[in-house]
């Protein structure tokens, strides 16, 4: 440190590595060491213009850096670190109804982006719960319990209105309205009624009165008649009900009472207007073949003998809010659903309506939409807590479903089996056969090699022929399917980064010039006797990590390092100038090698700048050449701790030769990361060095790797979040 780090790094410089001249003092500055690691890891410190540092004394530099600001007691309890509890993000939520009800529905394509943390959009920090997210949730509650739960559609209402004047037999009378009927006699209103049913009259009628009885009205239709007394008022509603059954009907309204004495008194019945209404009866037995397999999922049970309405419904929200809630329901919350669907059903609501508010209770509620756990970390320096059961179940099927336990993880649970180590391999081997399976290829595999990005890239189109938006699919399935690949037949994870086959399609095997595959469907392909083999050569890695109109090595060299070797360059320094484009000439090469000739630059491109200019001889759309224009690709490199290489062969022997435990070590953080949705922490590397040993006594292969992490401490237990 002396020799090479305290001429900049001195007592009252900008970063004063030599004030912690003590393990506390520097454990309390352990951010500045981290970084400090890092650089040393580069090669980017020293920087160019310092003393040079041999490999030898670069690596006990950087080992001594790691043992005292990364130091944590691996025997004495190290903290298994804070989960914060998570709410489910769009992909989780999208599969967990469908797990839940068997609802193929998409309502979280509706919902605002998840946040992302740390290459993740599964990070508890980050996924916050907006106002407008939960008006969201509420609208989406309400629409699937309707998709799920069939309820017959609401009944249909049959309403005419009439001018009296356009009645039988008005014309006797004027045919005007309002209609004023002078003598005895009859108007009738005929109407065809789609369905049969107790229908409603509304006559609005007045009378003039004379003599000593009010006017009166007969209604008549079928064998059915009543009279009415109209009084001598202003118009007044006069409603009776009529059952008549389907089809034309005829009603007869009467005045029956004529009295007239010349220039004295006349008794008229005057009829302003005239409504029927009819309401269909609602069926409340539906037959089985008009339920969905989402209601006869749910409602298992239905009121009948020997079970009333409260206890049908509370069977049926045990074991509903039991799987929504990924553990068992309280007495306390079925009493409370079923009270809920008690309330609905005493509004004059169905019984499946009932169970349909009672569903969007337990879809709103945070047990269902928050991965709740009730473990609670212990005071620092007490033994770990470890999560329940049920809590590491859904933790499991989280991790490789992005969804909620199956019946079988459940039921793991409840008999205390989820610590059965033979069992849970078992179970974890089946999971990853498993088609659910698929969603862990596209959210943990798609954003660890940032595929989620390819969708932003555009090529330009007149220097890459060929390339267009379905090329864009094929480059992205042919990465998820090659990783699916590895993980469904147990590979070594190391096959991610020299496999000599690829699954690809005709259209991209002619994008890539390999001949012999027929026919849209993506099958296995030997890469033998092509530059190909490996991620490092996918079309979809070298797009992402290119410009729109040429290659970039630093985008790529700064892919590697970050999602194969866990070496994340830090951030351009502040006072570096901007690049003046207009000073640099020659070839992309050349040019390169002008801008690191800036000591503030050269720290960091010593390292990524090779990295990239390996993978030079594919194009910005990942097709293979062996020139750029007129000049002969140069893809040799060197790096700062003195390895050199030449191409894509060279880097490919490199990472999975000499560094295959770096990336190994990568790839368990990378993973551990997304399933336990946290950042990880110096005191993880208690567990990370457990998991990458057990993966390498068992080959490196996938399913041990996944076990390894499901069995490691961060996974297993509640830890807390050190200040």
């Amino acid at each position: 440190m002396q020799t090479y780090c305290y001429d900049c790094h001195d007592s009252g410089s900008e970063i004063p590595l030599a004030d912690d001249s003590s393990i506390e003092s520097l454990k309390k500055n352990r951010t500045r060491w981290v970084q400090a690691l890092s650089h040393v890891r580069l090669g980017s410190m020293p920087p160019e213009d310092g003393p040079e540092m041999d490999p030898a004394t670069r690596e006990r530099l950087a080992a001594m850096i790691d043992s005292l600001a990364n130091a944590v007691d691996c025997v004495q309890n190290p903290n298994a670190g804070k989960v914060a509890m998570r709410r489910l993000n769009r992909a989780e939520y999208r599969n967990t109804i469908m797990d839940l009800t068997g609802v193929d529905y998409e309502p979280a394509s509706e919902f605002p982006g998840d946040d992302v943390g740390y290459g993740f959009d599964n990070i508890g920090d980050v996924l916050s719960l907006p106002p407008i997210l939960m008006e969201k949730y509420l609208d989406a509650a309400e629409e699937i319990s309707g998709k799920a739960i069939y309820t017959p559609p609401a009944p249909e209402i049959y309403e005419i209105q009439r001018d009296p004047g356009s009645l039988i037999n008005a014309d006797k009378w004027g045919n005007r309205s309002p209609l004023v009927i002078s003598s005895r006699g009859t108007v009738s209103l005929q109407a065809t009624l789609p369905f049969g049913a107790m229908y409603k009259l509304t006559i609005t009628a007045s009378g003039d009165q004379g003599g000593d009885e009010p006017c009166k009205m007969e209604i008549a239709t079928g064998g059915t008649k009543k009279i009415i007394d109209v009084p001598n008022d202003d118009e007044k509603d006069f409603t009776i009900e009529l059952r008549m059954g389907r089809g034309t009907r005829q009603i007869d309204i009467t005045f029956l009472n004529d009295y007239y004495v010349a220039n004295q008194v006349d008794r008229n019945l005057r009829l302003h207007h005239i409504k029927l209404v009819g309401q269909e009866a609602r069926s409340t037995v539906v037959s089985d073949t008009k339920l969905p397999a989402s209601h006869k999922k749910i409602i298992f049970v239905r009121p009948g003998p020997g079970v009333d309405e409260d206890r049908a419904t509370s069977a049926i929200m045990l074991r509903f809010a039991s799987r929504a809630f990924r553990r068992p329901a309280t007495e306390d919350e079925v009493n409370r659903l079923t009270q809920l669907a008690a309330q609905v059903r005493a509004d004059g609501g169905m019984f499946e309506e009932g169970i349909q508010v009672a569903m969007q209770a337990v879809l709103a509620s945070p047990h269902f939409l928050f991965r709740v756990e009730r473990t609670q970390p212990t005071a620092d320096g007490q033994p770990m807590p470890p999560i329940s059961d049920y809590e590491l179940a859904t933790r499991v099927s989280y991790f490789l479903w992005s969804s909620m336990p199956d019946d079988e993880l459940l039921l793991m649970a409840h008999r205390g089996q989820m610590r059965d180590r033979s069992i849970l391999l078992r179970k974890v081997a089946s999971m990853l056969q498993d088609r659910r399976a698929n969603q862990f290829v596209e959210n943990f595999a798609a954003q660890w090699l940032q595929l989620r990005n390819l969708d932003n890239v555009d090529p330009d189109v007149r220097l890459y022929r060929g390339f267009n938006d379905e090329i864009r699919q094929l480059m992205k399935r042919e990465t998820l399917t090659f990783f699916a690949g590895v993980m469904r037949e147990n590979m070594p994870v190391t096959t991610l980064l020299d496999a000599d086959f690829t699954y690809i399609n005709e259209p991209l095997a002619e994008f890539y010039g390999i001949t012999g595959v027929s026919g849209d469907h993506f099958r296995r392909v030997s890469l033998q006797g092509t530059p190909r083999g490996g991620l490092l050569t996918h079309a979809s890695v070298l797009t992402v990590t290119s410009n729109p109109t040429r290659t970039s090595p630093v985008k790529r060299g700064k892919w590697v390092l970050e999602n194969l070797l866990n070496m994340p360059p830090p951030p351009a320094p502040p006072n570096v100038p901007e690049l003046d484009r207009g000073k640099l000439t020659g070839t992309l090469r050349e040019r390169m090698e002008q801008h690191r000739s800036n000591p503030a630059c050269a720290s960091c491109h010593n390292m990524m700048d090779p990295l990239g200019f390996a993978l030079e001889n594919f194009d910005a759309v990942g097709r293979w050449r062996t020139t750029e224009g007129r000049e002969k690709i140069d893809a040799s490199g060197k790096l700062p701790d003195g390895t050199t290489f030449d191409g894509i062969d060279g880097l490919r022997a490199n990472i999975a030769g000499p560094r295959r435990e770096q990336f190994v070590r990568c790839l368990a953080e990378k993973m551990l990361i997304y399933a336990v949705g946290r950042g990880t922490e110096y005191y993880d590397k208690c567990a990370i060095d457990k998991i990458v040993s057990e993966c390498r006594a068992h080959e490196y292969r996938f399913a041990y790797l996944v076990a390894a992490i499901i069995a490691s401490d961060p996974f297993q237990k509640q830890g807390f979040r050190e200040s």
